[in-house]
């Protein structure tokens, strides 16, 4: 039913760096969904390995993705405040289940009738949503125990390593 090694022409050098690429790039990210998300950072990560241990074990394309994306990360925001971690993990399997049937069914063609403005204004959107998110970061506890802005040399830091 499935050919899991369809390229049995393999560069080494060309996989290694491809690994390391993806694992640099992978582990910044996940923590950073994980941070939209609402879960700890360790969930991200684990989740980031898993789908990409899965990935590779059961095969792919080149243009595959499989690691952690906005889209998922802004809406598990809701379903993480509403019910908690613990709904995380069903959901995550049942979008897994879902997107193998949309595999199995061929339903990946129908993406060409989305039209490219509403695609620019989901990622837009999408943008919009995940800089909303990381503005709490610039908050800070005050001597009330209220959160206030931060200001002055702190803020200057921040803004410098950002």
């Amino acid at each position: 039913m499935f050919d899991l090694i369809t390229n049995r022409d393999s560069n080494v050098k060309n996989d290694v760096l491809s690994g390391i690429t993806v694992a640099l790039a992978l582990v910044p990210e996940a923590v950073a969904f994980a941070f939209v998300a609402g879960v700890e950072p360790m969930i991200g990560l684990y989740a980031a390995f898993m789908m990409g241990l899965i990935t590779s074990a059961i095969g792919g394309r080149p243009g595959m993705i499989s690691g952690a994306t906005g889209a998922m990360a802004v809406v598990m925001v809701a379903l993480v405040a509403q019910h908690g971690v613990q709904y995380l993990f069903a959901a995550v399997i049942l979008a897994g289940l879902l997107q193998i049937l949309c595999g199995i069914f061929k339903l990946g063609k129908f993406i060409r009738l989305v039209p490219y403005p509403v695609m620019l204004g989901f990622v837009n959107g999408l943008a919009i949503v995940i800089f909303l998110a990381q503005l709490g970061q610039f908050k800070v506890v005050n001597a009330f125990g209220q959160l206030e802005w931060m200001q002055g040399t702190m803020l200057y830091w921040m803004l410098g390593l950002v």
